[in-house]
């Protein structure tokens, strides 16, 4: 197996009731006994991975609603209203409020391994603080996740997690905890990882930086990235036909130089994602998929896409399913030999931070930098079979860019490497751009209401400090 699993998590899983999600504490993790070992609470974070994993989160459905709001990618059938961005139609705001009480589990077991882990006699300081550290980091996470899409949250710590109910808080104050959170973080996990899976402060540090990023604190970003870029504990996978990315994507890989962190799946725990990507009977996977993303070979982003990147061939393919002859299905995590999916999810690979130090760089220095343009050129050596670390006839030269054409071509290589990874999406609201970046490539404008999903009913009719109307989204 890719990621080292205990048999708690499947109790945790089962519980799946809005008030058992934030407030019960599990018997077999509350205990005051269970925290006395380094094994223990070892046994204790991997409890707060699995609600990330799980299908309602990161695992399928998390990331397939982030696809269905792209600039490429169209929902089908019930996952279609996202994709004419006029915000979420009944079924969907049922999606998005399974993630929210996924996401909320996750946050709740971080919490009681940050007030249980420092109790334990038998364990070291060091053990505590790298424990404490990976929790912190993985709620720092689901937080970060949880603001972009909602707003200002509920913030739910160690130090108030029996209360049942509690107000929203501000985004400036979910963000002050994301950036405490990832600071000790940094500070106390390990240097490599202990399980696959398992975070490391190079992680941290480049959640960090993405979190800067996302505030518009370039100068802050591009230093944490260049520290994971100076670190040379990663390096591209190099490439020279389009199926050579089966080398970073195939089901088969079990780690790569390019991983930094990344949700792990095996055949027992497959991920599901794929299937949403992929149709039936096509060659990419062994059980029929879904249908549930789709794009067209009219598509702009795809018609404009130079079809001698290797990227371009390997993540799409032609396949017709009653839409029209040229409709066109994302192959990028596909699993042919194996009836459950066993690809991993990429949440940060060194391409990640190769080019969000590319465009932090630009903006902190007001203009491209050499070292952001080498960044840049590496993944784009990449695409076209070239040598990542060799000057190529690809290259882009600092010359003919100035900071507003070096920031758009960053954020158009940025959209190819990084499609059907659930990242798009998020990274247009970074911009205040979105709205030019959909009509441009869909013809359709962006509601005000689109922008942030809804807080679930279960959340309004269970925490009493909610006002269901006064503290809704706008437009729900």
């Amino acid at each position: 197996m890719k990621l080292y699993i205990i048999t708690i998590l499947a109790l945790l899983v089962s519980l799946t009731s809005c008030e058992d999600l934030l407030v019960e504490a599990p018997k077999s993790l509350a205990v005051q006994t269970f925290y006395n070992t380094a094994d223990e609470v070892d046994g204790a974070v991997a409890a707060i991975y699995s609600p990330l994993r799980n299908g309602n989160g990161f695992g399928a459905v998390y990331v397939a609603m982030l696809e269905t709001s792209t600039d490429y990618h169209m929902g089908r059938a019930s996952w279609a209203p996202p994709s004419e961005f006029q915000g979420l139609d009944g079924t969907n705001i049922t999606r998005v409020g399974t993630v929210w009480n996924n996401f909320y589990l996750s946050i709740r077991n971080a919490n009681l391994v940050i007030k249980n882990a420092p109790n334990g006699k038998g364990i070291s300081e060091a053990d505590k603080n790298k424990f404490i550290g990976e929790a912190k980091f993985l709620r720092a996470l689901t937080y970060f996740h949880l603001v972009r899409n909602w707003g200002g949250v509920i913030i739910r710590t160690q130090d108030n997690m029996e209360e049942e109910s509690l107000t929203r808080s501000s985004t400036d104050a979910v963000y002050d905890l994301i950036k405490q959170d990832l600071l000790f973080a940094e500070d106390n996990l390990p240097d490599a990882v202990s399980a696959a899976g398992r975070a490391t402060k190079w992680a941290a540090k480049s959640l960090l930086a993405d979190v800067y990023f996302y505030l518009g604190d370039h100068a802050q970003a591009s230093s944490k990235a260049n520290e994971v870029i100076s670190s040379s504990k990663y390096s591209l996978v190099e490439v020279a036909k389009p199926d050579d990315f089966l080398k970073l994507f195939g089901a088969d890989v079990v780690s790569s130089p390019e991983e930094i962190f990344y949700f792990k799946f095996s055949q027992e725990q497959s991920w599901a994602y794929p299937l949403y990507t992929n149709g039936v009977g096509t060659p990419y996977l062994l059980q029929a998929g879904y249908m549930a993303l789709y794009s067209t070979l009219e598509q702009p982003v795809y018609a404009s896409w130079d079809d001698k990147d290797l990227r371009k061939s390997y993540n799409w393919y032609k396949w017709s399913f009653g839409l029209g002859d040229n409709t066109i299905l994302n192959k990028k995590f596909s699993d042919a030999a194996n009836l459950q999916p066993r690809t991993d999810y990429p949440l940060y690979r060194y391409a990640d931070v190769l080019l969000l130090y590319a465009e932090a760089s630009c903006e902190a220095e007001g203009r491209p930098t050499t070292l952001g343009l080498e960044a840049l050129n590496k993944v784009r050596r990449r695409a076209y079979g070239y040598n990542t670390a060799q000057v190529s006839p690809v290259d882009y030269k600092l010359a003919n860019y100035s900071k507003e054409s070096f920031i758009e071509l960053v954020r158009k290589e940025r959209g190819y490497e990084t499609q059907a990874e659930g990242k798009r999406w998020l990274d247009l609201k970074r911009t205040g751009k979105a709205n030019d970046y959909i009509k441009a490539a869909t013809k359709k404008s962006i509601s005000e209401k689109h922008y942030l999903w809804p807080l679930p009913v279960s959340e309004l009719n269970y925490n009493s400090a909610l006002n269901p109307t006064a503290d809704q989204n706008p437009g729900y």
